[in-house]
């Protein structure tokens, strides 16, 4: 059995790896879906200073809390920010990394830094005018979504810190040599912003590199396929 620790994404939180539980539990594997501080169950802790680090703290602690070891670090879209920090600081706890249709950040590198000008514009602008400056309202579902998981997540969506995407991660090095693969999502997002990284990782013999058919959350819509790709990981 192996232990598949999830960073999760943007806006998000555990709740939206539900379907996966299951999924994962018949494959023989334990998954474990913890939320970030300020988003789902614990969006009523928010506050302008939450930010990266403060992420990257609430996985370590988890690892720590729940005698993880030898883990798979999932991360997911800005999960992967998380990730690559929790890496850097954890690597003895954990055996890989999987970054699912997610950021890949180097040092000194925020997720502001990897996206577009006009999505980074768009974003600020968005917080500015409707998140009182400091939270960013969630990006659109993808259109592929299942309109009766549209109606369970839209609610469930809140704001993202502004600064968590603001602030650079701060690497040593440490998590370099952990075992890492890149899953890329091919029904893209308009501006494909993952593409980079997928091809990045294609360019590395360090990496193994996957492709889903799915768009931005195969968590949600194409959750059976992903599972059976994160135990074929752990074999």
């Amino acid at each position: 059995m192996a232990a598949f620790l999830v960073a999760h994404g943007a806006w998000s939180a555990g709740w939206a790896w539900k379907k996966m539980h299951p999924l994962m539990r018949s494959r023989g594997h334990r998954l474990v879906t913890p939320t970030y501080t300020g988003l789902g169950e614990r969006a009523h802790l928010a506050h302008p200073g939450i930010d990266l680090d403060a992420h990257i703290d609430d996985m370590v602690a988890v690892l720590h809390c729940e005698d993880l070891t030898d883990i798979v670090l999932v991360g997911h879209s800005y999960g992967g920010m998380v990730a690559t920090g929790v890496a850097d600081r954890a690597p003895a706890k954990i055996a890989q990394l999987v970054y699912l249709d997610a950021f890949v950040p180097r040092n000194g590198e925020a997720l502001f830094d990897l996206v577009s000008a006009e999505a980074r514009a768009g974003m600020r602008k968005a917080a500015d005018e409707a998140g009182d400056g400091w939270r960013i309202p969630p990006n659109p579902l993808p259109p592929d979504t299942d309109q009766t998981d549209v109606s369970w997540i839209m609610p469930r969506r809140v704001m993202q810190p502004r600064k968590t995407f603001e602030q650079p991660v701060r690497l040593t090095g440490a998590g370099e040599r952990l075992p890492r693969t890149y899953i890329y999502c091919t029904r893209p997002s308009p501006g494909d912003v993952f593409r980079q990284f997928a091809e990045r990782a294609r360019s590395d013999p360090r990496w193994r590199s996957h492709e889903i058919d799915a768009s931005h959350s195969p968590h949600v819509t194409a959750p059976a396929v992903l599972a059976d790709l994160l135990a074929a990981l752990a074999t």
